[in-house]
Formats: C-alpha cells, sequence, structure tokens
C-alpha cells in the first residue's frame, strides 16, 4: 500500500489529544476540502508492504497508533492493516472523512468520524449511513470555518442527537476561526460538543510534516 509517511509525535486531536502517538499518513483521498492541511498526502508516499510498515510502527516506545490521510479507508489494504495492529496489540485510532462505508472497519478499532461542513466544499459527499455505523467509544468531528458552518453543525445535532451517543468535537479552521470565536458560541448554545484545537500545530511549526 502506498505511504506518505510514518511518525511518532503527540496526539493533537479527538479525545486522546495529548497521549504519544504513532500515525500511519496513507497516500489518496477523494476529496479535496478547501482548508485541506495534508495537500502533499495525494499523491507522495511509497509502496510499502503489510510487515514494513508493522515494523517501522514498533521502532516506537508507543501502543497508540492512528492511520489518517488523506483518507485512510480509501485503499482496501487500510483495512487489513487496521486488523494486523489491533491483532499486535495496538490501540488503533482511524480518522475519516465519512465518505467511505465504515462498517468493513474492525470494530474494534476507535472510529474518528470528520463530518464535512459546508465551507470545506465538500458537505454534499457525506455518507450519511455512516451515522448508524458508529459504535459507543467512536468520535464525531466537525471542522468549522465560520458562522454558517457552526449553524450547520449543531442543526446535524440537533436532528441525529450524536451528542448522547459519541463524543462530538467542534474544531475551528486553524488561522480562519479564532477559537475564542467558536468557543463563545458553544457556551451561548449550550451544545453538547467538545472544543477541539490541533494541539500540535500550537506546539510546533504548523507547516511541519512528521509533527
Amino acid at each position: 500500500m502506498r505511504i506518505t509517511e510514518i511518525f511518532h509525535s503527540i496526539q493533537g486531536e479527538s479525545t486522546y489529544a495529548g497521549l504519544p502517538c504513532v500515525f500511519i499518513r496513507m497516500t489518496g483521498c477523494p476529496l479535496r476540502c478547501t482548508w485541506c492541511d495534508t495537500t502533499y498526502a495525494f499523491y507522495e508516499g511509497d509502496e510499502l508492504g503489510l510487515d514494513e510498515i508493522v515494523q517501522r510502527v514498533r521502532r516506537y516506545p508507543c501502543t497508540l497508533v492512528e492511520l489518517t490521510g488523506g483518507e485512510p479507508l480509501h485503499d482496501p489494504e487500510g483495512l487489513t492493516l487496521i486488523t494486523r495492529l489491533l491483532d499486535e496489540g495496538y490501540t488503533v485510532l482511524v480518522e475519516t472523512s465519512g465518505v467511505v462505508d465504515v462498517r468493513p472497519v474492525d470494530p474494534r478499532a476507535v472510529l474518528i468520524m470528520d463530518i464535512k461542513c459546508p465551507g470545506s466544499g465538500m458537505a454534499d459527499r457525506m455518507l450519511w449511513s455512516n451515522l448508524s455505523a458508529l459504535k459507543p467509544g467512536d468520535e464525531v468531528k466537525f471542522v468549522v470555518k465560520d458562522r454558517a458552518d457552526y449553524e450547520w453543525a449543531t442543526d446535524v445535532l440537533d436532528r441525529t442527537a450524536l451528542g448522547d451517543r459519541y463524543s462530538v468535537l467542534f474544531s475551528p479552521v486553524f488561522g480562519e476561526l479564532d477559537p475564542k470565536t467558536l468557543a463563545a458560541w458553544l457556551l451561548q448554545d449550550g451544545v453538547r460538543a467538545r472544543l477541539q484545537l490541533q494541539l500540535h500545530k500550537l506546539i510546533w511549526d504548523p507547516s511541519a510534516r512528521g509533527v
């Protein structure tokens, strides 16, 4: 399978934020979000076998692994990799865009599903049936660009009651929406969601790779 990079860093997002984590960034994505910060993952990378990937992960003193991208479920081989890592005893997070069917994913993995808001330009690509495939322990994320995105996201929460079943994350688009503004909206409306900042971008250069 084609892998853009494998690196050891601090988890910057989700309820696992702050924990050491090994990231496997897979190459390829069917989406082109307007605010994407990993466009290099669309095309770059090397062809690696399953054993080589697992060997590289083993080099790090860490039991938390995240498959990201790109879109890690874009390549069907990603499903095999997820199961292999779980069988080896790793806690596996899968950050997915929500546009690829998640039902084939090993149920032991934790799904972190990004529901694309209109500001991404990709909201019409969402596979809404994925919401019924989520399980306890999975998480849902909204990346919010502006007030219109925020109102759209809260409407989704009102209609689906996702906040009653899963951890819901609201993340401002880095450099476009002030986190203080998003925090104020969440507090004012009593939204059942966690404000998420991209912790890694606050620690390291936001444009850096492999962090």
